[in-house]
């Protein structure tokens, strides 16, 4: 007992923890914000607190048409660079065929609003040095290669020319932190730059630009071949270039093919991250080249249309910027909060009907769970840009219902254990090692469908697999940290130890107790008019043994007089 007990105060204590953590960071980015845009309520999304609404026409050459495939992957990288920037719940569309419509929660800084506006522009570097990405704050050793000496090479260098790696250029290389990328400030393409991959796990050091994005005339998708045009299974990507493209691809294959990795490579650059390093097997004089990379489909078809349609030179002018109000408003936030409390309060009325006692305790877990989820929403509102949906606070409202059936699992094991004649702290220690793996492989299928949902989806939609995922999470720590430790000191009280007809845990209450393995015999009280258990069951043995012709003559109540025993 005292085990269990020092067992249950310790998870309390680091329950207790959590909760002081999470109101400290809370506190610090409040206290701490320069922008002042940090509190401790959560931000709100553009249906229920309205934004800006920026419409973007593109910039063509005069005469050029702008196709739906264009903008439709142009609304697909302004996504990308809208999240990147941490802003949520953002509403991109296309209007007209032409202009690009742009919903934002609040109003944008100067910083997203750069990112909306930058094209998308793609060009091909030869790569001069790369490694993996330094670790966060990590201090690089010094590099054993032997960069050039003095300042940088004069006009006209090749782009693949190792004396772009002066030693000034190596020691930034060797200290360079992919999280200082800025993707929305393109390097000069007269000049080498140092940037990451877009998934952030190498780094590179680049030469000038050698092949321009724009002399891209088409990417498609191909079954992949060998050097001797059979089908190897997989797939590749069908590079086609025009205008200077041919020429200048010829001279950096025909320079770097050969050479020892890294120089052997040039990467292909996009938003200023490199998308893929491409490794020069051959000589290209035609400027048709295939890309291979051990490719399935999607990811064939994803770089294709990258290479299509990341290459285009459009930039995008504001051609109006607007405050628009909520689409939904504050009467559909009441309705959805008002919808969870309905659901509240229907759930703590069958807990305390059902549960009588216990109904307490799902009372206060429930009040625990609120309580973790508001700091995590409020935190990452106030740190990742996170804002609250309609769709976000249906999937909060969900979550009650997530919770119950955590409750409900638990509870039922233990009148279980109850019912099968073990004691109160035997049946809450048995009944928690069972209801716990059932209750993880529950939440764990609720995550995974969040994780899949987020995944898969866009706008509201993610909101709501945002918050289901954060509280099926929650919802684990709860009944480890809080439901379990207080039964367990619930147990020790005397009101539910002894099975209080109001506590939940009456076995009489429960119904029969298992006697053996087979079969069920309900306890009889004793009494006037009543015989005892253990006379009922006498008297069956006895009925049992007359059946058979053995009974004792004049069987019936022990110890009477005239009567056997």
């Amino acid at each position: 007992m005292a085990k269990a007990r020092t067992r249950g105060a310790r998870a309390l204590l680091w329950l207790v923890v959590l909760f002081v953590a999470l109101g400290a960071v809370n506190w610090g980015a409040v206290q701490f914000d320069e922008d002042q845009n940090a509190s401790w309520t959560p931000q709100l999304a553009l249906d229920l607190e309205g934004g800006t609404q920026l419409v973007l026409a593109p910039q063509v050459a005069e005469g050029a048409q702008v196709t739906q495939e264009q903008l439709d992957q142009a609304v697909a990288i302004i996504r990308q660079r809208v999240d990147a920037s941490g802003v949520s719940e953002a509403e991109i569309t296309t209007q007209g065929g032409q202009n690009i419509v742009v919903a934002i929660p609040g109003e944008p800084d100067a910083a997203t609003m750069q990112r909306i506006q930058a094209s998308a522009k793609m060009e091909f570097r030869p790569v001069l040095q790369s490694a993996a990405a330094n670790a966060p704050g990590a201090t690089p050793e010094p590099s054993e290669s032997e960069p050039a000496a003095g300042e940088d090479p004069p006009a006209g260098t090749d782009a693949w020319d190792q004396a772009w790696v002066t030693p000034e250029r190596q020691a930034a290389f060797d200290a360079f932190q992919c999280a200082d990328v800025d993707t929305t400030v393109q390097a000069p393409a007269d000049q080498p730059f140092i940037t990451c991959s877009t998934d952030g796990t190498a780094r590179f050091l680049l030469g000038p630009v050698s092949v321009e994005g724009a002399d891209i005339a088409d990417a498609q998708v191909t079954p992949a071949t060998n050097s001797q045009g059979q089908a190897t299974g997989g797939w590749a990507v069908a590079l086609e270039l025009d205008g200077d493209g041919p020429a200048a691809f010829e001279a950096v294959t025909r320079a770097i093919t050969g050479l020892p990795e890294p120089t052997n490579q040039f990467a292909v650059v996009l938003d200023s991250t490199v998308l893929m390093p491409i490794t020069s097997n051959a000589v290209i004089t035609d400027g048709n080249a295939s890309i291979t990379g051990g490719f399935d489909q999607a990811g064939a078809r994803s770089l294709a249309d990258q290479l299509r349609f990341g290459a285009l030179p459009i930039g995008f002018v504001v051609q109006s910027n607007e405050t628009i109000s909520a689409t939904l408003g504050e009467s559909q936030l009441q309705a959805g909060l008002l919808a969870g409390v309905i659901g509240l309060v229907l759930v703590i009325a069958y807990s305390v009907f059902q549960y009588r006692a216990l109904g307490v305790v799902v009372i206060a877990s429930l009040a625990v769970a609120a309580g973790l989820t508001y700091l995590v929403v409020t935190f990452l509102s106030n740190t990742e840009g996170y804002r609250l949906s309609l769709a976000g606070i249906a999937g909060l409202v969900i979550s009650i219902g997530i919770t119950a059936d955590s409750f409900i699992v638990y509870f039922e094991r233990i009148r279980d254990e109850l019912r099968e004649g073990k004691h109160l702290t035997s049946a809450l220690e048995t009944g928690w090692k069972r209801a716990f793996r059932t209750i993880l492989v529950s939440d764990a299928v609720s995550f995974l469908a969040a994780v899949i949902l987020f995944l898969l989806s866009v706008g509201n939609v993610r909101g709501f697999a945002f918050t289901l995922g954060i509280t099926t999470f929650i919802d684990v720590v709860v009944v480890a940290l809080f439901t379990h430790p207080v039964l367990r000191i619930l147990a020790r009280t005397r009101f539910f130890s002894e099975g209080h007809p109001l506590s939940g845990l009456d076995p009489k209450a429960l119904g029969a107790v298992y006697r053996g393995r087979a079969r069920f015999r309900a306890p009889v009280v004793e009494g006037k008019g009543k015989t005892s258990s253990r006379e009922a069951q006498r008297r069956q043995t006895i009925a049992e043994r007359k059946a058979a012709g053995d009974a004792p003559v004049g069987a019936g109540r022990s110890g009477s007089k005239g009567e056997e025993s």
